[in-house]
């Protein structure tokens, strides 16, 4: 095992932003175009999603109305994001959802109709009578005014600010094959023979009526809106779970000593209020009286009911089971931890890995670039001497072929769906950056105590005889840390401890008491020499033992004599050696970075199965550490939970904080532990990097379909209707594959955990196992 000592260094936490909720987006273009023109705002620095709506701003000292102003300039509304009401509204994403159910529901009902009709007009002449091309325009309207109006109401909204969007290329290509099918129906063209078969039929350049082509674009359309916006309000279920957790009223005690029902909005920080059996907590606090049985699963996910009574710290939304509580509110409303949990999955919807970023500037070129192309089409074929309606056709292909609706929803549906199955496992994934940086990770820093350790003094040994019940009868009129601990452990393991009377507390040393007639003294070594009293070489022996491997020694006597002796040590997680053992599994090499001293920082890493320990070291060195690191080549992800370990945590190219850490490292780290188990690090892991590939997946499909399609488009070769099904095919494709995320599980820690969770790229990672 090796015990080094970092360098100091400085840290660099972020800055906070404002956020917007950006309203009349429909899709990935829409989103480029406003993050476009507010990042042309001097001293703005913009991100904006299209699967959340909302766009994440450094403002620069530029004002939140001047940015609302730009937004609106660009054809979308905006308002800014309250921390009050962070959820997304239920009532919103239900209300899309139906509006896109009704017309598709329409559209289907009607396109069957009209492709049938049309089918069987096509190859069966006996069918046509008199006026059957207005049937199928009677057919058409509805489909291509009232269901496709969506789509022509965002394309005209965009048109005014001189823009274009993937909605853009759905109404030009629904209204222009409607007007060209009325054209033919006007002024008839001999479109000469189809050919043999059906497909013939189908893929024919010149099959010239094209109402089954409207229909068809707008249901596929339609259907792919219809998905996106129903995984959209799935992902907005998640904050409203959330939400739904803390309570809606509270009972207050007043000074009067009478209970009031309040609204929970109406707590105050310091307010007093009563919890009774069955009820959520309102509010994160302090127990001032009472003792209950607390189930925490909602906020922690452990199953076992906690145990709490005077003095304990609450969390809102836990529940209590049994007795009743009074509790003075120590934080409310926003300042809860459940409050914070929310923002943060707020902020992990809204934030976006580069490559979406990437996405999105691909997009804002792409619809102005097929709107060339499709003219382009349509000239070359008229020069080339092509008929007519054989230009048209081709270049109703290339407008619908390329709608990049599957580019759209590559990135957004699978991050969206990471964050929530994310939740479930326990990990909020605070910053989709963390995506990226997974996969390269070769290196896990963790911090010891609160992280790797309980963070609390806990009895791990003893020896003598009633040591315990003596120790623990004279400790349990202490607040020390250490004495806590002992009274702790003494009650859990006996029961009822005797009355101490003529209670002392000795400051640095320990305490004294008498407990059933006996005078106790209970300290260190130095205590018990000053007070005469021989410490025998069994228990010298034992001290010498424990405080070679880093435990904090308490020694007991009875009426002068030595009678025992006790080991405290901040107690390794259960959770810790497994965790550890799946990391190196993964073929990621773990470090145990601390501020203890280093004979207690070896014997913990020991237990955990960490062979590499930085000791003594303060929290610039921390930083300083994990950059020297990163300067060596190693992609260091960083564990923590304290204010020492912010900076560490915003230097290291993926930070993880427990959640029950201090706010400071809540706000440096990428990705947040929601469970107290460590187990949890491996799986924040393979969930990123199961994500990544996810994304990759779509965006492969997502570009490679358009690149190949749209050759085929422009030559003639696939018929508008063919285009429009391929073109809701890709985008199905795309929200299933993100939606295989949901049912991610981690795999268990064996011998072919690394095969089954790397990816090719992951070679180099592989080969140090």
């Amino acid at each position: 095992m090796t015990t080094r000592t970092a360098q100091p260094g400085r840290a660099g936490l972020g800055t906070e932003a404002v956020q917007l909720l950006i309203g009349g987006m429909t899709c990935a273009s829409c989103a480029a175009r406003v993050e476009r023109k507010l990042n042309r705002m001097d001293g703005v620095s913009a991100s904006v999603n299209y699967a959340t709506e909302k766009a994440t701003i450094e403002a620069g000292g530029v004002p939140v109305e001047e940015l609302i102003r730009t937004v609106e300039r660009t054809g979308y509304s905006a308002e800014v994001v309250t921390p009050q009401a962070p959820a997304v509204p239920e009532d919103t994403d239900d209300r899309r959802v139906r509006m896109l159910g009704r017309r598709m529901i329409v559209a289907v009902g009607l396109a069957f109709v009209l492709m049938d009709l049309s089918m069987g007009m096509a190859f069966v002449p006996e069918w046509h009578f008199a006026g059957w091309q207005w049937v199928l325009i009677g057919l058409t309207l509805p489909m291509v005014t009232w269901c496709a109006w969506p789509f022509h109401r965002n394309a005209f909204r965009a048109a005014r600010h001189g823009a274009t969007s993937m909605d853009t290329l759905i109404s030009t290509g629904v209204i222009t094959s409607t007007l060209w099918s009325v054209y033919v129906i006007l002024f008839p063209i001999d479109a000469g023979p189809a050919g043999p078969g059906l497909w013939a039929a189908l893929s024919a350049p010149d099959s010239a009526f094209y109402l089954d082509v409207a229909a068809g674009v707008t249901m596929f359309a339609l259907a792919g809106r219809y998905l996106e916006a129903r995984a959209r309000r799935s992902s907005g279920a998640v904050l409203r779970r959330l939400a739904e957790l803390g309570a809606k009223d509270v009972s207050v005690l007043r000074a009067d000593g009478n209970e009031y029902r309040i609204d929970v909005a109406d707590l105050r920080t310091g307010d007093v209020f009563v919890v009774r059996p069955g009820e959520s907590i309102a509010a994160d606090g302090r127990i001032e009286s009472g003792q209950s049985t607390i189930d925490t699963s909602a906020m922690t996910g452990e199953p076992v009911p906690v145990e709490v009574g005077e003095g304990d710290a609450v969390t809102g939304a836990t529940v209590n089971l049994s007795g009743r509580l009074f509790v003075r509110a120590t934080q409310v409303g926003a300042g809860t931890q459940l409050a914070a949990l929310i923002r943060l999955v707020e902020h992990a919807q809204a934030d976006k890995a580069a490559v979406q970023r990437l996405a999105d500037r691909i997009c804002g070129w792409f619809v102005p670039a097929v709107f060339v192309l499709s003219a382009l089409t349509l000239a070359v074929w008229l020069l080339a001497g092509g008929q007519t309606h054989q230009a048209v056709t081709a270049a109703l292909a290339v407008l619908i072929i390329a709608c990049p609706c599957a580019l759209g929803l590559a990135i957004p549906t699978a991050l969206q769906v990471a964050s929530g199955t994310g939740a479930k496992l326990g990990v909020f994934i605070k910053s989709h950056q963390a995506m990226e940086s997974a996969r390269v990770i070769d290196t896990v820093v963790l911090d010891k105590t609160g992280t790797l350790t309980q963070g609390r003094m806990s009895v791990v040994d003893l020896v003598g005889e009633d040591t315990l019940r003596y120790a623990g009868a004279v400790e349990d009129a202490s607040e020390h840390a250490v004495a806590t601990a002992i009274a702790a452990h003494a009650c859990a393991e006996l029961g009822d401890l005797p009355e101490v009377s003529e209670f002392t507390a000795l400051a640095g040393l320990g305490a004294k008491g008498t407990v059933e007639g006996r005078r106790i003294l209970i300290g260190s070594a130095r205590l018990l020499t000053r007070h005469d009293v021989t410490i025998p070489p069994v228990l010298d022996d034992a001290r010498t033992r424990w405080e070679s491997q880093g435990r904090t020694v308490v020694l007991v006597a009875a009426d002068g004599t030595a009678i025992g002796a006790l080991a405290l040590a901040d107690a390794v997680k259960p959770s810790a050696a497994a965790a550890i053992a799946r990391l190196h599994a993964m073929g990621l090499r773990t470090l145990l970075l601390t501020g203890d001293n280093a004979t207690t920082a070896r014997a913990v890493a020991a237990q955990a199965g960490i062979t590499e320990v930085i000791a003594e070291v303060l929290p610039a060195d921390k930083e300083a550490t994990i950059a020297r690191l990163q300067g060596e080549g190693h992609r260091v992800a960083m564990v923590g939970d304290g204010i020492n370990d912010a900076p560490a945590l915003a230097r290291a190219d993926l930070g993880l904080a427990v959640v029950d850490g201090t706010d400071v490292a809540l706000a440096a780290a990428d990705l947040i532990l929601i469970r107290d188990d460590l187990d949890v690090v491996p799986t924040a892991l393979t969930l990123a990097r199961a994500t990544l590939r996810t994304i990759r997946g779509n965006l492969v499909w997502a570009f490679g379909y358009n690149v190949a399609a749209l050759p085929l488009a422009a030559t003639g070769l696939l018929n508008p209707l063919i285009a429009g099904g391929a073109m809701a095919l890709s985008s199905v494709f795309v929200v299933t594959n993100s939606l295989r995320l949901r049912r991610y599980a981690p795999p268990p820690a064996t011998g072919d955990f690394l095969t089954a969770h790397l990816d090719d790229e992951d070679e180099a990672v592989r080969e140090k196992v």
